[in-house]
């Protein structure tokens, strides 16, 4: 049984025709862009093309929806070819889906359409220098008055901060608030006067798309920027928003794991050792066996989220779980490919040692694996067991 027998027949012609994509016009240029750390401007264009950009947005708004199962093999896909475009349309579609679910029509008309065609391209900006996983911490403020909210602070890691158009922001509107999280709120905002992309952070992997740090310095949003249209909302918003970007977050993994997987099986055919191709040693056999046990637990743990979540379920424990063993998984598979791969796995002329740079991003990612340790157990508590 194939892993797309899952699916209607539309949206396995969506799979398949990504899968092409991926190894007719990405897998091609992916070592010299991603080497040279060069934003992939054609290819962007090209998943543009391809509706990628829509596949949370109705139909209704211009888009080319999908359901969750759908979505998570897409961004697999992706990932498979190169995680930095999985990662370019990560945060997009969790907006849109945050605009979706909670938005006014009026914001829902104004910007689904242009993000359904990646004219407007969205992305999220939570974490801050010292807050880390800690959301409830942060600093950024957005102060009401007449004219609507002016914003200070800073925010960092922010993907895709540059050639976003839009950028789902995370504020304090109330700081004093009781419980803090009653004081947050997600702000609709745009590049303008006062919002500063800083400086482009260094990164082992996960090159060619940009990860910045972006500052507020009396930015001017209007009164109509909250999301939803209200104040005091905007923790649980973003809560639900996570689940769909751990799920993303999880696809990448499975695309990273499996790129190193493909790679090494079809370097153990080929490479030889004492008189035979490597993977008849035991020893190399063995990883080969364990990386494709693991991988095949991984994807189908974050397939069973999706369903959860398209069910329309509450699915951050199951994301979080997905999110954990998908990028642990990936971690391991990418160290065992550098090892089938021995020195060859170390030099940048393969692509395994690209795999090993990028796989340690879905560990932190989206929330670190001990943040996703803790949301598991609380959820095992408060749900009363695994499956009470």
């Amino acid at each position: 049984m194939s892993t797309l027998d899952i699916l209607s027949s539309d949206e396995r012609f969506v799979v398949e025709t990504v899968r092409e994509f991926v190894d007719n016009e990405v897998k091609p240029v992916v070592r010299e862009l991603e080497h040279a750390n060069t934003y992939p401007e054609a290819l962007i264009e090209q998943m543009k093309q391809l509706g990628i950009f829509g596949l949370a947005v109705p139909e209704e708004y211009g888009g080319n929806p999908v359901s969750l199962p759908c979505y998570v093999l897409v961004t697999e896909e992706l990932a498979r070819g190169w995680m930095s475009l999985a990662g370019a349309m990560g945060g997009h579609t969790v907006v849109a889906k945050l605009l979706l679910t909670f938005g006014t029509e009026e914001q829902k008309r104004h910007y689904l359409p242009r993000m359904a065609t990646g004219e407007v391209r969205a992305t999220m900006a939570l974490t801050e220098p010292g807050g880390g996983s800690d959301l409830q911490a942060m600093r950024t403020i957005a102060r009401k008055d007449a004219d609507g909210y002016l914003v200070n602070g800073q925010k960092t890691w922010i993907s895709n901060s540059r050639r976003s158009q839009l950028i789902a922001l995370m504020c304090k509107t109330d700081p004093d608030a009781q419980p803090a999280h009653k004081g947050v709120s997600i702000l609709l905002v745009e590049h303008g006067p006062g919002l500063t992309v800083s400086r482009d952070l260094p990164k082992l992997g996960y090159k060619g798309v940009e990860s910045c740090e972006i500052v507020f310095d009396d930015y001017r949003a209007p009164l109509d920027s909250v999301l939803g249209g209200s104040e005091g909302k905007g923790f649980a918003q973003m809560m639900k928003g996570l689940e769909t970007g751990r799920l993303q977050v999880a696809a990448r993994a499975l695309g990273v794991g499996r790129a190193a997987l493909e790679d090494s099986l079809a370097y153990a055919q080929e490479r030889e050792s004492f008189g035979k191709p490597i993977w008849r040693h035991q020893a190399v056999g063995n990883y080969l066996a364990e990386m494709a046990t693991s991988l095949t637990a991984a994807r189908q743990l974050t397939l069973y989220a999706a369903r959860e979540g398209e069910a329309g379920r509450r699915v951050d424990m199951e994301a979080g779980m997905a999110k954990l063993f998908a990028s642990e998984t990936a971690m391991k598979i990418a160290l065992d490919a550098v090892r089938i791969h021995g020195g060859y796995g170390y030099s940048t002329e393969f692509d395994v040692e690209r795999y090993f740079r990028d796989a340690p991003l879905m560990i932190v990612g989206e929330g670190t694996n001990e943040i996703q340790r803790n949301v598991i157990t609380r959820q095992l508590v408060s749900r009363g067991g695994l499956d009470a």
